[in-house]
């Protein structure tokens, strides 16, 4: 933006000067030059008393000697028996005859073209209809003095004009600039999980809106979040009354393997319940976390119900750290939608198996079970819908935990013969290619349309 103010700013500048500066330049160079005529007129126009006194050759030479272009040899008086005076002056009568005689025709001052300038004839009129030609020489030199001075002066004035605009474009350039890199950054912060940065407004006026409205955008994302942590935690807390009731009937099995297995997940249950509501009403901020390490804990989880259900699951991949720029809690919670998902949707005995790759700059978590697998993946990426009587809501969870990196989530067919749920997290920040800017912009206007 900052460069193309200052080509603008440039174009319109350099236009300026050069419509002022052409009709300029060529009215200095016709003021020069009807100022060498206008001299050469008056100092010829000197000699006409002089030839209405006398015609004598000496006095006349005296006369043509006494005038500047006379002592510069340039000026000759044409008698009308073409005798030419000064007798040395001959040098400097360069024009033809013709020219003399349209000269004495027109009975007027007369310029006309001759080698090397112009000669400018002024006819006397004489006694008994004779007619005199005053001849003075004026060279090119003559007709362009100072021209060239005065062009390089005006060239020089419009270049610091041109140079003083964009100056003045370029620094208001960088600071529609500097406002713009303040607000584009305090949006990627807001972005990246960063609620409380603000910025102050500044730059032009419409920038100065656009700062006024993101802050009120971003006061409003505030509220609105911690209306719904409160909602969230309210409705986790809920959950303590049947949680209660539950443990009651726990504790009136007795003592057996069973009724310690279902103690021991009634615990783990109400630990799960805290740890939701103490999530919920603290801000989430933005994290890393081992992608291995988490699959881990989850696997170890998940591996428990597993074994009940006769379900063969298995882990691969996770021999080594894979760090992800997200907190492990909402990795884990992704990752549990996914399971959940399994053990929802499968028929016990159902084997499954989690896969961690690690690329260059991408890392994949694929999921794949033995079961049906999903008629229609687009769907079932879409929030709230659901063909198998649940939320709908687990497959969104692992989008937006891929998305919140720059990933992905994509639904195929497993080796296994069922589903294959493919979640792609970005690890480095890759710029999108120009193809890829051109698709979003496609993508975007298609959408508003």
């Amino acid at each position: 933006m900052r460069r193309t103010l200052v080509l603008v700013s440039l174009a319109v500048t350099s236009m300026v000067a050069l419509a002022f500066l052409i009709p300029l330049a060529l009215t200095v160079r016709e003021i020069a030059r009807d100022r060498a005529l206008t001299t050469a007129e008056r100092q010829a126009s000197a000699l006409g008393p002089v030839l209405v006194v006398t015609q004598e050759p000496g006095p006349l030479e005296k006369a043509v000697a006494s005038t500047q272009a006379g002592a510069a040899q340039r000026m000759a008086v044409h008698l009308a028996g073409g005798q030419v005076v000064p007798q040395t002056g001959t040098k400097a009568a360069k024009a033809r005859p013709d020219q003399l005689a349209e000269a004495g025709r027109r009975g007027r001052s007369y310029t006309a073209r001759v080698s090397g300038g112009y000669a400018l004839l002024q006819p006397v009129s004489l006694d008994a209809g004779r007619t005199a030609v005053v001849e003075v020489f004026v060279p090119d030199g003559d007709l362009s003095q100072g021209v060239w001075k005065a062009w390089v002066v005006m060239t020089a004035v419009a270049a610091a004009l041109v140079a003083g605009s964009v100056a003045v474009a370029d620094r208001l350039g960088a600071r529609v600039i500097r406002s713009t890199r303040r607000l584009a950054a305090a949006a990627g912060a807001f972005g990246d999980g960063d609620l409380s940065v603000r910025i102050e407004p500044e730059g032009p006026p419409e920038l100065v809106e656009a700062g006024l409205a993101f802050n009120a955008m971003a006061d409003h994302v505030v509220q609105l979040l911690a209306a719904e942590r409160e909602i969230a935690a309210d409705l986790s807390h809920r959950l303590r009354t049947p949680l209660a009731a539950l443990r009651l009937n726990a504790e009136a099995l007795g003592q057996s393997a069973v009724a310690d297995q279902t103690r021991e997940a009634v615990d783990k249950l109400d630990r799960e319940v805290d740890l939701i509501i103490r999530t919920v009403r603290r801000p989430t901020g933005r994290g890393s976390c081992d992608a291995a390490k988490v699959l881990k804990e989850r696997i170890s989880f998940w591996s428990v119900l597993a074994e009940d259900e006769g379900r063969s699951c298995e882990l691969i991949g996770a021999g080594r750290p894979a760090p992800l720029p997200l907190p492990g809690s909402e990795l884990a919670a992704a990752v549990d939608a996914l399971l959940g998902n399994v053990f929802r949707h499968t028929a016990e005995g159902t084997s499954f198996a989690v896969t961690l790759h690690v690329g260059e700059g991408v890392t994949g978590i694929l999921v794949a079970d033995a079961g049906p697998g999903i008629a229609d993946p687009d769907a079932a990426l879409q929030r709230g819908r659901s063909t198998g009587g649940s939320t709908g809501l687990g497959l969104d969870i692992a989008r937006r935990a891929a998305e919140a990196t720059g990933g992905y989530v994509r639904i195929h067919r497993s080796v296994l013969g069922g589903a294959q749920i493919q979640m792609w997290f970005r690890t480095k920040y890759l710029p999108p290619t120009r193809r890829s800017r051109r698709l979003v912009r496609r993508r975007h206007s298609r959408s508003r349309s």
